[in-house]
C-alpha cells in the first residue's frame, strides 16, 4: 500500500495582486509557513507559471523547482480547468466563457478552441520537464444545456455529443501519452463529463484511452447527490488527482438541487472548508490507501462563508491529520506460522 502525499494546495484561488500572493515566492513561502508540502500550479497565469518556457525549457523547469524547494515544497500537478472548458463550448454559454482565453479571440470561437488544445499541448510538455505523472483539467461540455430530459431529447443527440467531444480531445490525449502524463477530468457540474456514467460514456468513445483519468472531488459528490464511497470502489483505477474540498446540502421544502438560481450562501448545496461539510473524509481517505491511490491530496478552497486564510490553514491541518501512514506488515505477523508445502497438506489432511 501506498501512503498518500499530501498537504497541497491548489493556488488558483488565493492569487492576487498583493504580497504574498502576486508571486510564486511569496505564495510558497505562505503556504509551507501553513503545513503544506506540495503546490497544484495554475497554467493561465505567468507569474506562477510560464506554460509556454515551461514546455521548451528543462531550465525554466529547474528554475521553477527550485523557487518551491528553498521552501520545502514540490509542484504536485498543472491545471488547465480554464482551458480545459474552451475545448467544448455550447454556444448558450459562448459569452460567459470567452474570458477563458485571450481577449483577441472572444468572437472566434474555432480559433479559440484550435488556442486551447494547444495549451493543453503545452502543458502536456511541461508537465514532463516537471516531472509530474498526473495533470488536472475540465472536459468542457457540449451536452450540458440537455442534462434534464425535458423537452424529451432526439435519439442520438448525445451520442453524437460525446462523439464530439472525443474527437476534439483525442489528439490532446496522444499528447499526454507521448509525454507519459495522466489527464485527469474533474468530474463537474457544467462539464460533460460529471458522474461515473459521462466518464464512461467518454472512456467508450476514446477507445479506454489509457491516459483518459479521473479527478476525484467529493464535493461535487455531495451537490450531485452521489456516493462518494461507492465511487471510489467502482472508479479507483482510473483516480490519479484529488481534490480535498468539502461540501453540504441542507435539504430544504423551498429549494432542492437545481439550487433556485440562489447565490451560492443561500443554496441547498454549498462548498465548505473541509471538516465544515459533510463529506466522509476519514473514509475517503481510508479507502484511498487501501486502493493504493499513487498521488498528492491537495486542498481546494471554495466557501462562501469563511475567509480564504483561515480555509487554507485549517485545510493543511485537517489533510496531515487524515492521511493514513500505510502499515508496512499485518498486525497478525506476531502469530505467523511456517510457510511450507508440507504444512499445506497437513492442515487439509491430505
Amino acid at each position: 500500500m501506498k501512503t498518500i502525499q499530501g498537504p497541497a494546495l491548489f493556488i488558483a484561488q488565493f492569487i492576487g495582486d498583493k504580497h504574498p500572493f502576486h508571486s510564486l515566492a511569496g505564495i510558497a513561502q505562505w503556504a509551507s509557513q501553513l503545513g503544506f508540502r506540495g503546490l497544484q500550479l495554475p497554467t493561465n497565469d505567468p507569474r506562477f507559471l510560464d506554460l509556454a518556457l515551461a514546455a521548451e525549457s528543462t531550465a525554466y523547469c529547474d528554475d521553477l523547482r527550485a523557487t518551491l524547494a528553498r521552501h520545502n515544497l514540490v509542484v504536485t500537478e498543472l491545471s488547465t480547468h480554464l482551458q480545459g472548458q474552451l475545448i467544448a463550448i455550447h454556444p448558450a454559454y459562448e459569452s460567459l466563457f470567452a474570458a477563458f482565453g485571450p481577449p483577441q479571440l472572444a468572437d472566434r470561437p474555432a480559433e479559440r478552441q484550435a488556442w486551447a488544445a494547444q495549451q493543453l499541448a503545452l502543458a502536456a510538455k511541461a508537465s514532463r520537464n516537471l516531472g509530474l505523472a498526473a495533470h488536472a483539467t475540465f472536459s468542457g461540455a457540449l451536452a450540458w444545456p440537455y442534462f434534464y430530459p425535458w423537452p424529451q431529447r432526439p435519439a442520438g443527440l448525445i451520442d453524437e455529443a460525446f462523439a464530439e467531444l472525443a474527437r476534439r480531445w483525442q489528439p490532446i490525449l496522444h499528447a499526454f501519452d507521448e509525454a507519459g502524463v495522466d489527464l485527469c477530468f474533474e468530474l463537474h457540474p457544467g462539464e460533460d463529463l460529471h458522474d461515473g456514467i459521462t466518464f464512461e460514456r467518454f472512456l467508450d468513445a476514446v477507445q479506454h484511452h489509457p491516459r483518459a483519468r479521473i479527478l476525484f472531488d467529493p464535493s461535487h459528490f455531495i451537490l450531485q447527490q452521489l456516493d462518494a464511497l461507492a465511487f471510489l470502489d467502482l472508479y479507483h483505477p482510473w483516480i490519479r488527482a484529488f481534490h480535498v474540498k468539502d461540501a453540504e446540502f441542507r435539504i430544504s421544502g423551498r429549494s432542492g438541487a437545481y439550487g433556485g438560481y440562489q447565490d451560492w450562501i443561500d443554496r441547498p448545496g454549498r462548498f465548505r472548508t473541509p471538516g465544515d461539510g459533510q463529506v466522509d473524509f476519514k473514509a475517503i481517505f481510508s479507502k484511498l490507501a487501501q486502493y493504493d491511490y499513487p498521488g498528492w491530496a491537495v486542498l481546494e478552497w471554495e466557501d462562501c462563508l469563511k475567509n480564504s486564510e483561515d480555509g487554507a490553514r485549517e485545510g493543511a491541518a485537517f489533510i496531515a491529520q487524515h492521511i493514513l501512514r500505510v502499515t508496512d506488515h499485518a498486525f497478525d505477523d506476531f502469530a505467523r506460522t511456517e510457510n511450507t508445502p508440507a504444512l499445506h497438506r497437513r492442515l487439509l489432511g491430505i
